[in-house]
């Protein structure tokens, strides 16, 4: 599938796996429209490339208000949405009794809420177009069962996000909407790569370039071609303990 051309709209694109896929989207000459709270870290990482537009539109993922307005600003600049990267992501490492309630509703709203509502901005549009790809940024915890300790609502919003991204493509793809979930494994970003525990292990990380790499495969594809679902797991995560210790200090508290 030629991609020199098309639109995308990327959220969490100022670090981790999402900084990895602007660049790799950038150079397959993707215009796109990057949204997140930090505009300064847009504008920075907007200015590293060339040959191709970018977009950069002031958004909290969690406000109703904010993706409306990433995504009228897509259509305005560029006229279409043809690919749908959701790539914003927040974290929250406690055993459930002592996990803050504050941040399970921001997990709910930031892993699972935007993913779903820009899902459904984007479909409307896409559907009129008869062409969209959307691209959910998962997670590799949603292949352990039982959800890993201290991990409960992260990978339990994660397994929905899942089941949601099957259904939507099994209903959309008479519309030539594609949906693609990725399921990187433990990965070298600010989510996981501070943590004193996971960090000291270098080996246990992957870099964020391998599941962009996965999100390029998926969007290259034959139209006729969807990859439902691409795992991407460290070749050394042990299965027999959990990768992020139940106890884990957090360094930014």
């Amino acid at each position: 599938m030629p991609l020199k051309g098309k639109t995308a709209i990327v959220t969490g694109a100022t670090g981790g796996i999402g900084r990895a896929v602007v660049e790799k989207l950038a150079a397959e000459g993707i215009n796109m429209v990057l949204g997140a709270r930090r505009v300064e870290k847009m504008e920075e990482l907007k200015a590293e490339f060339s040959g191709v537009r970018i977009e950069t539109v002031k958004c909290d993922v969690t406000k109703l208000a904010d993706l409306e307005n990433l995504v009228k600003t897509a259509q305005e600049r560029f006229g279409k949405v043809d690919i749908l990267i959701n790539g914003a992501g927040v974290s929250s490492q406690y055993p459930f009794w002592q996990q803050p309630k504050e941040d399970i509703e921001k997990v709910m709203y930031t892993n699972y809420y935007s993913y779903v509502m820009l899902s459904r901005l984007t479909a409307e549009i896409m559907k009129e177009q008869n062409f969209g790809h959307i691209v959910n940024i998962t997670s590799g915890s949603v292949m352990v069962d039982p959800p890993p300790r201290n991990f409960i609502v992260y990978t339990s919003l994660k397994v929905a996000l899942r089941s949601f991204a099957k259904g939507l493509f099994w209903e959309m793809r008479d519309f030539g909407l594609k949906v693609t979930s990725i399921f990187p494994g433990v990965t070298q970003t600010p989510l996981t790569g501070r943590l004193r525990d996971v960090s000291k292990e270098q080996g246990r990380l992957m870099q964020p370039e391998t599941a962009a790499d996965a999100v390029v495969f998926a969007l290259k594809q034959p139209a006729n071609v969807c990859p439902l679902e691409l795992a991407v797991i460290n070749q050394r995560t042990p299965w027999k303990k959990p990768v992020i210790p139940f106890k884990q200090e957090h360094p930014d508290k």
